[in-house]
């Protein structure tokens, strides 16, 4: 099956004008905000719109030649490749990037990164960049659900804000992958009124969901029909907390956790592989994940979170790959950071990652059988045919 990157080789020729934007776009430009465009781009309020083409030069300008560009231990490493077919392409390259943003704070736990596109149809496209490798960005994925508002949502709130005050007249669209779909939501559900009228879509690309409350408000009602969520089958991320019921399902060629991945996506034409529904342990470990939450009062799950990130963090990492780079070291300073909680909260960190692995482990074997039916369906529909040509 194909992905984005044979997508890129199909429509990349056609311009916008030829083949109007699709949800394929929606989420190659919400894997776009992972690139690092820091003096490349301008900023909020600082400038013209940089051609991608041009941004991508520049971007490639700053490895050697060949050299592998690492983007770490989760985010694909295919976006460097990604970019450069876009930049090739007539569909992506003459786009114009602006505004961006990345805010890193380590102490605070804050990560937050957006990049505005000029998509050429008249449109912007406002992507949220998600989890990234930060261990700041993972803290506030965890803290989505123990608290109503994080700091990475307001700062996406005033970001929609201040893009659309500096492109007065131009309609949006909103979009991300991971964390970086519920930044979008969150934006525009409560961006104001005036705003929330100029937008076309809002995307959440198995993006995690809110608390109850947020889906029965009214600013959220007004912008409901426009909000278009995406899962992968196995999804755990895009499932978590309370989500937009009317979202579609597409078909991966990875297993368990790494359907995450937005590049396992299936693509045919100008449309994701879609499927009824979520799988039947996807479903499951939405459930459990869900009552371990709502089984834990608001006060405790903030306990649980700062303890989490304090035993990650004990090593002196910022990054997950600084943990995969001295993995011995990280491992002994956080088996002390363990021993150092108190037993309810050492015993809800181990119940958790148990209730994590449980859950990727029976995905993936679920995944296995369903590929191995699969094959056998083909092995035996050729068997059928060949026996009905002899």
């Amino acid at each position: 099956m194909a992905n984005l990157m044979d997508y890129l080789d199909w429509r990349g020729d056609l311009t916008l004008d030829q083949a109007p934007f699709n949800e394929v776009d929606n989420l190659i430009l919400a894997e776009l905000s992972f690139v690092d465009f820091q003096g490349i781009v301008p900023g909020v309020g600082e400038g013209e719109g940089v051609p991608l083409a041009e941004a991508g030069e520049a971007f490639f300008a700053r490895f050697p030649e060949g050299e592998k560009i690492d983007m770490g231990v989760l985010v694909p490493d295919v976006i460097p490749e990604m970019l450069g077919k876009m930049a090739a392409s007539r569909r992506f390259g003459s786009v114009k990037l602006n505004c961006f943003t990345d805010h890193l704070d380590v102490g605070r736990g804050e990560q937050f990164a957006a990049l505005t596109i000029e998509t050429g149809d008249g449109l912007l496209y406002l992507s949220f960049r998600g989890t990234d490798d930060t261990l700041a960005g993972w803290k506030e994925d965890f803290e989505l659900a123990c608290m109503p508002e994080v700091p990475a949502q307001k700062k996406a709130l005033r970001y929609v804000r201040d893009v659309a005050k500096q492109y007065p007249r131009r309609r949006l669209r909103l979009g991300g992958h991971s964390k970086g779909g519920n930044l979008a939501v969150y934006a525009g559900v409560f961006c104001p009124a005036a705003v929330q009228r100029r937008i076309e879509a809002v995307w959440s690309n198995d993006g995690p969901g809110f608390h109850e409350d947020l889906l029965d408000l009214p600013e959220h009602r007004r912008v409901a029909e426009r909000i278009y969520s995406i899962v992968p089958k196995s999804s755990v991320v895009g499932m978590l907390l309370e989500h937009e019921e009317d979202y579609a399902v597409v078909d991966s060629d990875q297993l368990g956790f790494m359907q995450h991945d937005g590049f396992s996506w299936q693509v045919m034409g100008d449309h994701f592989v879609t499927l009824r529904q979520v799988t039947r342990q996807a479903r499951l470990s939405d459930m459990a994940l869900r009552e371990w939450v709502r089984a834990m009062p608001v006060e405790r799950r903030e306990k649980f979170v700062a303890a989490l990130f304090d035993v990650l963090s004990a090593s002196g990492a910022v990054t997950l790959k600084d943990l995969k780079a001295d993995s011995f070291k990280a491992a002994g300073a956080m088996v002390k950071a363990m021993k150092d909680l108190d037993k309810e909260t050492r015993d809800g960190l181990l119940n958790f990652v148990g209730l994590l692995f449980k859950s990727n482990l029976l995905m993936t074997l679920e995944g296995i059988q369903e590929e191995t039916e699969k094959r056998r369906a083909v092995r035996k529909k050729a068997a059928k045919k060949k026996e009905e040509e002899a």
